[in-house]
């Protein structure tokens, strides 16, 4: 959701997809992503499709939201006409989508059940800021379908947590993970950042004890990204360099390992296969999916278009009985096989040898050669990064896809 998208080409008012992506619906997993773009307040580092209640402005609320959503999952049922397959999996977020109440949560969730219809196992996944859930809202959550949780801890230090402008308190997140698996969430995910100005060591290693003392069966770990024009942008410690952000990143590899959670994602550790997060995977598989909300993003076996941002123009779009589309690609064979190749080497599974040219295969074969990849997994067809590879995955990619 974060920056802004090219122009792209226009929509069509009734959200009808090209021949190219319709005769090939069904093909892939078919997901859901609702994005919910509202926050009590702006994180200073956060540049993602977001608003306030001082920012939202006129023809917009929270408590309207969910019936807009709902008017998008109908739309998203004519243009498919049950093509593509019951929905795998479900995403809220966000923005914070625990703002909302649990009925009107719940309320899109069957939307889409009645819309799309769920497949049977469906991991349904919310976002949620700490301080807006407690035991009566997660119980509520799980009672209405929810399968999973994800949860903004970020830091277990109060001067990170402020420079982050997270106003839970140390405690709250590990707290919440308790009360998740109390109300029957088998899958609690919490979400760490590294790299914040003014973070040492030692406090990046007291926020992955805290995190992993309080059990959950799935993290993950970014560095901080500042984002120019976002209020972090002005802080003059904002760049803490790639050999600090290294160590930071073997920190946590470490810590996950001897907590018993293995990376299957660069940024990603989960404590086996069934914990992993499958509708992130269907993104980085190359998967079908419906974006739900401002500004929200989808992609159809090719075809990829992203909805206008502001959640006034959306309402008034879905008011319309328009599509809320702002502007699609068609992504050619070649951009395709490049994403492919950018995606699946990021994942533990690692990135097919076919799926390489020959300048992609000379690359791997020199990133098993400097110890970037593994030689096991090239002898048996694939790119999979080692731990040192884990840490240039960015610049073993630029190879691969040369």
């Amino acid at each position: 959701m974060a920056g802004q998208p090219p122009d792209g080409q226009p929509v069509p008012a009734d959200g009808s997809l090209p021949a190219s992506a319709a005769d090939q619906l069904g093909h892939a997993p078919f997901g859901v992503y609702v994005h919910v773009p509202f926050c009590r307040t702006r994180c200073g580092y956060c540049d993602f499709n977001t608003y306030t209640a001082a920012e939202l402005g006129a023809g917009a609320s929270r408590e309207s939201f969910a019936a807009m959503a709902i008017g998008e999952v109908r739309l998203a049922a004519r243009v498919l006409g049950g093509r593509a397959g019951p929905v795998r999996t479900v995403f809220f977020g966000g923005g914070t989508p625990t703002l909302l109440a649990p009925d009107d949560l719940a309320a899109m969730l069957s939307a889409i059940d009645a819309e799309l219809g769920l497949a049977e196992g469906v991991e349904v996944t919310v976002e949620a800021n700490p301080e807006t859930v407690d035991e009566r809202v997660l119980a509520q959550l799980r009672d209405r379908g929810f399968t999973r949780i994800s949860l903004g801890m970020q830091s277990a230090v109060p001067h990170v947590l402020s420079v982050l402008d997270r106003v839970h308190r140390p405690g709250r997140p590990e707290r919440c993970v308790g009360w998740a698996r109390a109300a029957g969430f088998d899958q609690v995910s919490l979400d760490l950042i590294y790299g914040t100005p003014g973070e040492s060591d030692a406090d990046w290693q007291a926020s992955l004890d805290s995190a992993l003392a309080a059990g959950p069966d799935h993290v993950s770990a970014y560095s901080l990204i500042v984002e120019e024009g976002t209020r972090l942008a002005a802080d003059p410690r904002c760049e803490p360099g790639d050999d600090v952000l290294a160590d930071r990143y073997l920190m946590a590899d470490e810590a996950m390992g001897k907590a018993g959670l293995a990376w299957y994602e660069v940024s990603n550790w989960a404590v086996g296969t069934a914990s992993q997060c499958r509708h992130n995977q269907l993104y980085w598989t190359g998967g079908d999916w419906w974006g739900v909300g401002p500004g929200a993003h989808s992609h159809v076996s090719g075809t990829r278009w992203w909805n206008v941002r502001h959640p006034a123009a959306y309402a008034q779009r879905i008011s319309a009985g328009v599509s809320p589309g702002q502007a699609r690609e068609i992504l050619t064979e070649a951009e395709r096989a490049i994403e492919h190749i950018m995606l699946t080497t990021r994942l533990a599974d690692g990135c097919r040898l076919s799926a390489l040219g020959p300048a992609g295969l000379a690359a791997a074969r020199q990133a098993v050669t400097d110890g970037l990849a593994c030689r096991e997994a090239y002898e048996a067809g694939r790119v999979r990064l080692t731990r040192n590879g884990r840490l240039l995955a960015d610049a073993v990619i630029r190879g691969l896809t040369g």
